[in-house]
């Protein structure tokens, strides 16, 4: 009964606009068009099953990189599960160089990032310690190796200084060596395109200085032993437990010093989960995982997330799926689609 074209409003207003189909339908009602409800929502069930095909393309995606960023989020499900009518459930992102993928899940364990890379998986995957990660039966035997975020180490030492006035001229003497290495990082990628020229090698070698005088005052105040106080001695020897985890961005040159990259592009999930207050139908939390999905890898590659969804959606003759979305993907775009459909850069005046 409605167009694509008022469907393709709904999508970006709710997932990229974060408003509420309520607030939206009372705009439209305000502009004289009427629409109910129980309508509107009927259209993106039907919808949903329509956009699976490609999220689930884009994970596979996320899944093959060599290296994967990823993190979770809760997301509120009322829809009945585990025999609870409502409760938290996790919106996981995971991120390749030109896919980002949310998978909606009841559960934050191993059993979800397990399946989504498989039992061949040969990848680095960047975590915040969480010990899904670590659980994981490709990590065991080495096949898939965890990089931890330095940016949480971080935050160990910031909240210690924070909780204690005579523990801060300590926790800011850390924060001063983790500046050190962070600026001598930065340095060092910004001439990653060139690594036998002597700005990459002084950046280097700099990287390497910074981090030794880091990991060096670590071992000899654990070495005090329980003269050191306790909330020092508890950040310390968590930095001494994922010391191999924290390292390995000093030898690889794809991974970066932190996982931001992972909770920034999570950040559409929690500004939905702030708006929506979850979903209320396991097909709605499975629709708006799509649809962050979408939006998030569409923009990634430069297409315009409103005209690839009315170019997908009209080929979706009699609501049936292509019987092959791979031309659809993003990175198997025409060069005549990606001009058709690319984001246009802001014309400055």
């Amino acid at each position: 009964m409605l167009g694509t074209s008022v469907f393709v409003d709904v999508l970006i207003a709710k997932s990229q606009g974060h408003t509420p189909v309520e607030r939206w339908l009372l705009e439209w009602r305000q502009n004289d068009l009427d629409l109910a409800q129980g309508t509107v929502f009927d259209g993106l069930r039907r919808i949903e099953p329509l956009l699976q095909p490609i999220p689930q393309a884009i994970l596979q995606r996320t899944a093959a990189a060599g290296f994967s960023p990823a993190d979770e989020t809760r997301w509120l499900m009322f829809a009945e599960s585990q025999g609870k009518a409502s409760q938290p459930w996790w919106m996981w992102v995971f991120l390749g160089a030109d896919a980002i993928g949310d998978r909606l899940d009841p559960t934050r364990s191993h059993d979800v990032p397990e399946p989504h890379f498989g039992a061949d998986a040969k990848s680095v995957l960047m975590v915040d310690r969480d010990s899904a990660s670590k659980a994981m039966d490709q990590v065991k035997p080495g096949h898939l190796v965890l990089a931890f975020c330095g940016a949480h180490v971080r935050r160990d030492f910031v909240e210690v200084g924070q909780g204690s006035e005579e523990l801060a001229p300590w926790a800011l003497t850390w924060l001063r060596r983790i500046r050190d290495v962070s600026r001598w990082q930065r340095l060092r990628r910004q001439h990653s395109d060139d690594p036998a020229g002597e700005p990459f090698t002084v950046a280097d070698a700099g990287l390497r200085q910074a981090w030794s005088d880091r990991q060096t005052p670590a071992a000899s105040e654990l070495a005090q032993g329980e003269s050191l106080r306790t909330p020092c001695r508890k950040v310390l020897a968590s930095l001494q437990v994922h010391g191999e985890g924290l390292t390995r961005f000093v030898d690889d040159l794809r991974l970066p010093l932190d996982n931001n990259r992972s909770e920034r592009a999570a950040r559409s999930v929690a500004l939905g989960r702030q708006n929506d207050s979850g979903s209320a139908a396991t097909w709605s939390g499975t629709l708006a995982a799509a649809m962050f999905s979408l939006i998030a890898t569409l923009s990634l590659n430069g297409i315009n997330p409103r005209k690839w969804l009315t170019w997908y959606l009209t080929a979706c003759v009699g609501c049936e799926v292509p019987s092959d979305v791979s031309p659809d993907l993003p990175w198997n775009l025409s060069p005549e689609d990606r001009a058709e459909l690319s984001l246009r850069p802001p014309t400055t005046s």
